[in-house]
């Protein structure tokens, strides 16, 4: 476990001395760390309790936490449908924002020559302080590559997921993801990936890389 935990702070820092010039251009280096607990009360449902801790400012600043909660429900073999809620906090010039966020999951799973494919589409309504409440749509496809290596079980994967703000009209950010999930023992995995994100903000679009580092219980 502490080898992977390091390898994945390794990878932030690495990359971060590698386009330390291109970060001021382009946006920051950031660092994400996820812990979630998961369990199981019976074949089709299931609750998942979650906390979110993202470093900004070449991952020194702690600027944004979540908390998120909810339930999923498998209604086919290939088809969950979920219900959560987000409670976010967030540093923007210096104050901190609240953001309470529910949002309703629908997620599909399917294979592909032995790849493990999914596909996850959520609708969220924004509700801020001193804002007009909003409504977002984001869609995130997956790719798992089939092998499972080591004791460990791990599996590299991709992804990619689109936001698209209603308010505005428009399609405002992306996330592309590329890592691996492992399983630490038979009730904790891990999973650490890069991620780049694109967001436009004034006509104009801002990339962040950013490390992330999840731990998941599963009870």
């Amino acid at each position: 476990m502490k080898r992977i935990i390091f390898l994945g702070f390794f990878l932030f820092y690495a990359f971060a001395a590698v386009n330390k010039v291109a970060a001021f251009q382009s946006g920051d280096q950031q660092l994400w760390n996820t812990e979630s607990i998961e369990g199981g009360f019976s074949s089709l449902w299931k609750v998942k309790l979650e906390e979110e801790f993202r470093f900004g400012n070449n991952a020194s600043d702690l600027y944004y936490t979540h908390t998120d909660m909810g339930v999923t429900y498998k209604l086919t073999t290939h088809l969950s449908l979920g219900v959560n809620f987000r409670e976010i906090f967030e540093k923007k010039n210096g104050v901190l924002i609240e953001e309470n966020r529910p949002h309703v999951n629908a997620i599909v799973k399917w294979k592909w020559l032995d790849f493990k494919l999914s596909d996850r589409s959520r609708l969220e309504y924004r509700i801020l302080k001193n804002k007009a409440n909003s409504w977002r749509y984001r869609n995130k496809l997956g790719l798992v590559y089939p092998a499972k290596w080591s004791a460990m079980e791990i599996q590299p994967y991709l992804a990619d997921e689109i936001f698209i703000d209603f308010a505005a009209a428009e399609y405002n950010r992306n996330r592309l993801y590329a890592g691996f999930k492992a399983r630490l023992s038979d009730k904790l995995g891990t999973d650490i990936f890069y991620l780049w994100q694109s967001s436009k903000k004034n006509d104009s679009w801002v990339n962040f890389n950013i490390v992330g580092l999840k731990l998941k219980v599963v009870f």
